[in-house]
């Protein structure tokens, strides 16, 4: 990955939308604007978990101020993340279309554990280096990110769906501020996220950092009532709530230091906010000035390298995980970049863009293609597919966890079920490279490959011929017979294959 002199991170918040852009010196990252618009997409959610047209569009307008700003970054130079809000929603698939094109760089919906990777990651480069042992927790708009760490390294990781907007709008849906309502939020939290005591317990963590922008308005509250700066701590949360049952509801608040935005959200902020304190026996949190958008930039400081050594290390965390041969994924995974590196090699013109990012998710395919077989050797695929579509995996985006699970959906049995997505050429090279390799290793060892050459009969074309070299089908009679019923597989698609020499 090449980067210039400026990076910027888009931050898809469930109550803010954040725009981050800087330059780089000397190996530095130096912010030089910095946008927030309150959207509360997360309160834009139906019934039915899926974003309104209100909702959608209210964000499509923020992106296109935002992408007016990236007007000329390369896309190297942009990061753009979203979070639980379209984690959640349904027609997520809907806005993201649209939104990609008008920001003008692709958005990637991330997991919840990436995300707290991310923050923690944001938070650590902001601190002075130290081996101190961190909890850092930012309570967003609708899930909350708890993180251990000891310097620079993020140790556990986990999300919980507890956010200000959902909690607000949960049991302070008219603004109303009643002991009873703050005694049932505080508990609802307190039972969602009872897991974390023993995770978080106090004695593995030295100092509390609070993240983002709930921690960000109480301790605006707080300081501008006298309290220290960049501190909350249990006697402020109690004087906050008390002012809170003072004026009843949100209309009626009026307090130093509370901006108009935050009123609507207040009540589930403080809530959870107590919630943690009490569940963990936190005493103080410290106000962290990093978080998912510097995360987002340190990452891009890293390049693709770093980013790749997480997505290898979490690709072979998920292979041990389940029991998978991974010599037998090695060996796949090497025949299957051959033959896509041949077929690349003949769609001139463009055709293939980004060769090189396929080949290491074909690869990462490969090595978990079986998956599955952990849960059931019949219709293993599915079950891989399925794992991979639900698994958190640190150092990928959902939507490159659904292009791995579509390979290992594909990658044995009829096409139907892909039906839907035989248009995207690049998937289906992958996914014909990744076929043939399965078949050429199906004795579980390394096939003759020996005068065998992959690729399209045209640029462009849908028509892809395999040759193999003379009494090559004679020396491996199953592995032809395999063969041919792989074309037998493809006549039933927009897409042919040819066998000559079989």
């Amino acid at each position: 990955m090449h980067i210039g002199n400026r990076l910027a991170a888009v931050d898809l918040g469930s109550n803010s939308f954040r725009l981050e852009i800087g330059r780089i010196e000397h190996g530095s990252f130096i912010r030089t604007e910095y946008l927030k618009e309150t959207v509360r997409q997360g309160g834009g959610l139906d019934e039915e978990r899926n974003l309104t047209p209100e909702a959608m569009q209210n964000g499509w307008d923020c992106l296109a101020r935002f992408g007016e700003r990236l007007a000329g970054f390369k896309p190297a130079e942009v990061r753009a993340v979203a979070t639980q809000t379209l984690r959640e929603a349904r027609n997520r698939d809907v806005f993201l279309s649209q939104a990609n094109t008008i920001l003008g760089f692709p958005i990637n919906v991330i997991s919840g554990r990436e995300e707290a990777r991310l923050i923690y990651q944001g938070v650590a480069q902001m601190l002075p280096q130290s081996n101190e042992r961190r909890i850092v927790i930012d309570v967003g708009g609708r899930s909350t990110e708890m993180i251990l760490g000891t310097g620079a390294v993020p140790q556990v990781m986990e999300s919980f769906r507890v956010g200000s907007i959902a909690w607000s709008n949960r049991y302070f849906p008219d603004g109303q501020f009643t002991k009873k309502s703050f005694a049932m939020a505080e508990i609802a939290a307190k039972a969602v996220m009872d897991e974390a005591l023993d995770a978080y317990h106090p004695s593995r963590w030295d100092v509390a950092y609070g993240s983002a922008g709930t921690v960000g308005a109480i301790a605006d509250v707080l300081v501008a009532a006298g309290w220290p700066a960049g501190i909350v701590n249990q006697e402020g949360l109690d004087w906050l709530l008390d002012k809170l049952l003072a004026a009843q509801s949100a209309d009626r608040l009026k307090i130093a230091g509370m901006r108009e935005d935050r009123k609507a959200i207040i009540g589930g902020g403080v809530s959870i906010m107590r919630a943690i304190f009490d569940l963990l026996s936190i005493q103080s949190v410290e106000q962290a000035a990093g978080g998912l958008r510097h995360g987002l930039i340190c990452d891009l400081l890293g390049a693709t390298a770093n980013n790749d050594d997480l997505r290898i290390k979490t690709v072979q965390r998920l292979a041990s995980k389940f029991g998978v041969d991974s010599p037998h994924g090695a060996r796949v995974g090497q025949v299957a970049t051959t033959l896509f590196t041949q077929l690349v090699a003949s769609s001139s013109n463009g055709l293939v863009v980004d060769a090189e990012r396929h080949l290491r998710k074909l690869k990462w395919a490969a090595q978990l293609h079986e998956i599955g077989c952990h849960i059931s050797h019949s219709d293993y695929h599915k079950h891989g597919a399925y794992i991979l579509d639900n698994a958190d995996a640190m150092g990928f985006s959902l939507s490159e966890m659904h292009r791995l699970s579509l390979l290992v959906l594909g990658h044995r049995g009829k096409l139907r079920k892909l039906e839907a997505v035989l248009g995207e050429d690049d998937l289906v090279l992958q996914l014909q490279a990744l076929r043939l390799a399965v078949i050429l290793c199906h004795a579980r060892r390394e096939p003759d490959l020996g005068g065998m050459t992959l690729q399209r009969t045209a640029p462009g074309s849908q028509v892809l011929q395999l040759r193999c070299r003379g009494g090559w089908a004679e020396a491996f009679p199953q592995s032809a017979y395999l063969l041919r019923e792989e074309v037998q597989v493809w006549q039933r698609t927009p897409w042919s294959l040819e066998i000559l020499g079989c």
